[in-house]
């Protein structure tokens, strides 16, 4: 590793360290999602269910409409608050697919989820035809990777008055982890949201998630930074999503693959939750749940 991110490490390290180990709470009203509520008094878990061929950790694996839902209802019996059901990968250097093609993934897996699995669903899309005919049939939520930066979007989620998932990510996924560039992460990631809240408001959207997007189009440093100063996003007013499972810069501070970073995950995901994250995006429910008790066990006797 590099002299200057270990000296880097050193300095995060260090910070960390010194400032208080209290537990920051921020009380958000609940968010009603159809017949489902998200109550954001405890951590929510958000389980990911990729129907791709080619998600950096799973694809393949759920590719399949059966093993999907069979997958996705284990992740709601392990505990999962919300089904995130992505038709595109959006790993580093992917190409993006058709409208066509993606609704052929995910319109089989969103009807069958919605009759057989009683928990919130989360169309994970940036494409506002593919969120719409989710939309239609039901799915309760959306989760767009580019920041609802189609206007087209904006006047889905309006239309159907849904809460929204506004992340930050760099460019597009096929490009995000070149040249990554910010004068502070933290100031200009905000400074996104910013706009973005204020666009979507405008507009008729009333209930928004912030996620920063870890990974996407940042580098370890820009990660390990997000995680560190994640309160900063708290005076935005809107509940936070953190999404670090199984993530690369797990992998290039650990030299674990991807399928090996649970312990990385979970440490991580701690981490957001102690700095004021409301939702956990995870690949490992059950393994999450049971730190989330132990976590907020604790957390009860501070």
């Amino acid at each position: 590793m590099a002299s200057g991110f270990s000296l880097f490490l050193q300095k995060l390290f260090i910070a960390t360290s010194l400032q208080s180990q209290r537990m920051i709470k921020k009380h958000y009203q609940p968010i009603r999602c159809g017949k489902y509520t998200l109550d954001f008094s405890r951590p929510l878990i958000m389980g990911i269910l990729n129907v791709t061929p080619d998600s950096f950790s799973d694809g393949g694996q759920f590719f399949d409409v059966e093993k999907a839902v069979v997958h996705a209802k284990q992740m709601a019996a392990d505990g999962a608050d919300i089904i995130d059901i992505g038709g595109e990968s959006s790993r580093p250097g992917s190409d993006p697919v058709s409208e066509e093609e993606e609704l052929r993934r995910v319109l089989p897996v969103v009807e069958r989820l919605l009759e057989e699995v009683g928990v919130s669903l989360s169309i994970d899309s940036y494409k506002p035809r593919v969120v719409e005919e989710c939309l239609k049939r039901g799915v309760h939520i959306v989760n767009d990777i580019e920041g609802l930066r189609n206007d087209g979007m904006i006047d889905v989620v309006a239309r159907y008055n849904v809460p929204v998932i506004i992340m930050h990510m760099l460019g597009k996924p096929k490009t995000m982890q070149q040249g990554i560039v910010y004068s502070d992460v933290v100031v200009d990631i905000k400074i996104f949201f910013e706009k973005q809240v204020t666009k979507a408001k405008e507009k008729g959207v009333n209930y928004i998630i912030l996620d920063p997007g870890i990974g996407f189009g940042k580098s370890v440093e820009h990660n390990l930074e997000l995680l560190h100063r994640l309160d900063e996003f708290l005076d935005m007013g809107c509940p936070l999503l953190v999404g670090t499972s199984r993530k690369s810069f797990i992998g290039l501070l650990t030299g674990a693959q991807s399928s090996d970073r649970l312990a990385g995950s979970i440490a991580s995901s701690l981490m957001a939750l102690e700095r004021g994250a409301s939702i956990l995006r995870v690949h490992d429910v059950s393994e999450m749940k049971q730190a989330l008790t132990i976590w907020s066990a604790v957390g009860g006797m501070r």
